[in-house]
């Protein structure tokens, strides 16, 4: 598929490339390219933020504070919900401009789109449920009330994998809250972010109240704003060890830091598995995003029963799967996001295949321009082999056969991270009494889904700290104040 030369409206990357948007303008600049991965062109040019720009949009959001704190919530909510509605009105658009500086497929775009704005709507309506407490003391002495306050100007630092999703799953809560942001996403994919930045001024967001700001210099620009005293909170997606790094850094001002970081996802197959749905749950988890995403399915254990079973049928789903660029509405698995990928993945496979692995389907990198590496079956891979401890963010699938529920609980513990964790069985007394052995924040118990607005998202381990989403999301950019109260 030849692109339209001529896009309009949101999907038009030139659109979002005119500055940085600080305090409800755009301040010219330019210095990162933002490349297709279908084809390794540049899209567009975006700017690059200095210390300086992030001081500027610090000020930006201390100027807007104390007026957005005090914006009633039901206000607050009406403006996420129109935010809601805008990026619904212009989710073809937005999906169209995600494919473009992503690669993901469309329906993997138009599905992002959807969960993206969702958390707009999920965060309007917590903005007014807020809680708040009020008891005796058990002495009787006097009356506990306790109330939440916004936390005060946060960071938020968003990944390229989901340019749309992992933004509003970090500005919904911190605006329902009454909080000022500064948004630092992935130069990678920036143009998501400013278009948002576009949509939230149409909805309403007063001046200020959401900065965004793109940079070469990542390390020197969130330091200067983490050391200023004025930021309160760092939430931040990306890799554990960034992220080990920037609490060290944190620690330093004693900013309080939400993290969702690497994953490692086990997906467990028992013999009593429905054989079908198992294969349908593994092309979600494995598969949607091309396999870039922090909750993919990273490890399969099958049990011997059913193992040949399942290889047989994962391999003929993933070699039937259309690859192309991701804004071409027949593809079913893009490219990846930069060549670098490509190669780590095809690193991780070939160390695999030496030490024993065989590739049922796929296996090696595809020849051409983009950035592209084919859905790929691995079977009899060595559990010592460094796919099977490093996160893959692919295409690929590596399967390892199992013999007991024992030894399925130890190999699925079997890494630093907890994150996700999928469990197929028939018996579901079983399934969860393994969930409750695994070490994972999340688990899907005969889902390969389990991403949801209003559930809590995040992991145990190196996986990271605090929740987005759900009702205790908002309250990640809140402190709880306590009046002692004699009546």
């Amino acid at each position: 598929m030849t692109l339209h030369t001529k896009l309009s409206g949101y999907s038009d990357p030139a659109l979002h490339a005119n500055g940085l948007y600080i305090a409800g303008k755009w301040h010219k600049g330019s210095g990162i390219p933002v490349i297709d991965p279908s084809t390794g062109n540049v899209l567009a040019e975006v700017a690059d933020a200095s210390v300086e720009d992030a001081l500027s949009a610090v000020d930006a959001a201390e100027a807007a504070a104390p007026g957005w704190r005090a914006t009633p919530p039901r206000k607050r909510a009406e403006i996420l919900r129109r935010w809601f509605h805008l990026m619904s009105d212009h989710a073809e658009e937005l999906a169209t401009l995600i494919s473009l500086e992503n690669g993901k497929a469309l329906p993997d775009a138009r599905g992002e789109l959807a969960y993206a704005a969702e958390f707009f709507r999920w965060y309007a309506e917590q903005a007014t449920q807020i809680p708040g407490e009020y008891r005796h003391t058990p002495s009787g002495s006097h009356n506990i009330l306790v109330d939440h306050e916004a936390i005060g100007i946060s960071v938020l630092i968003t990944p390229w994998n989901f340019p749309a999703a992992m933004a509003t799953r970090k500005i919904g809560p911190a605006l329902a809250a009454g909080c000022t942001v500064i948004l630092k996403p992935a130069s990678e994919t920036p143009l998501t972010a400013y278009a948002m930045a576009r949509l939230g001024a149409e909805a309403g967001v007063p001046a200020g109240v959401v900065n965004v700001l793109t940079t070469t210099k990542p390390g020197r620009v969130t330091n200067a704003m983490l050391a200023d005293p004025r930021v309160r909170k760092l939430s931040f997606t990306g890799s554990t060890g960034i992220g080990r790094v920037l609490l060290a850094e944190a620690a330093k001002t004693v900013v309080s830091c939400s993290m969702e970081l690497g994953g490692n996802a086990p997906f467990v197959v028992f013999d009593d598995a429905d054989l079908e749905a198992a294969l349908d749950g593994a092309m979600v988890a494995k598969m949607r995003n091309a396999g870039e995403a922090c909750t993919a399915a990273n490890r399969f254990y099958v049990q011997a029963g059913i193992h040949n079973a399942f290889v047989k049928g994962l391999t003929e789903r993933m070699a039937a799967l259309k690859i192309g660029t991701g804004y071409d509405p027949e593809t079913q698995c893009g490219p990846m996001i930069t060549q670098k990928a490509v190669q780590k993945i095809d690193q991780l496979v070939s160390d695999a295949i030496k030490l024993g692995a065989q590739a049922t389907t796929g296996g090696a990198p595809l020849p051409g321009s983009g950035y592209f590496y084919p859905p790929t079956v691995l079977q009899n891979v060595p559990v010592h082999a460094a796919i099977a401890h490093e996160e893959i963010f692919g295409p690929v699938a590596p399967v390892y056969k199992f013999e007991t529920e024992e030894q399925a609980i130890g190999l699925a513990n079997d890494t630093e991270y907890g994150l996700a964790a999928y469990i197929y069985s028939g018996d579901l007394k079983r399934a969860m009494r393994v969930g409750k052995d695994v070490e994972a924040g999340m688990l899907g118990i005969n889902r390969g889904l389990m991403s949801d607005p209003a559930a809590p998202f995040g992991g145990v381990k190196q996986s990271g700290l605090g929740r987005e989403g759900g009702v205790t999301g908002i309250l990640e950019f809140m402190e709880a104040k306590y009046y002692a109260v004699e009546f």
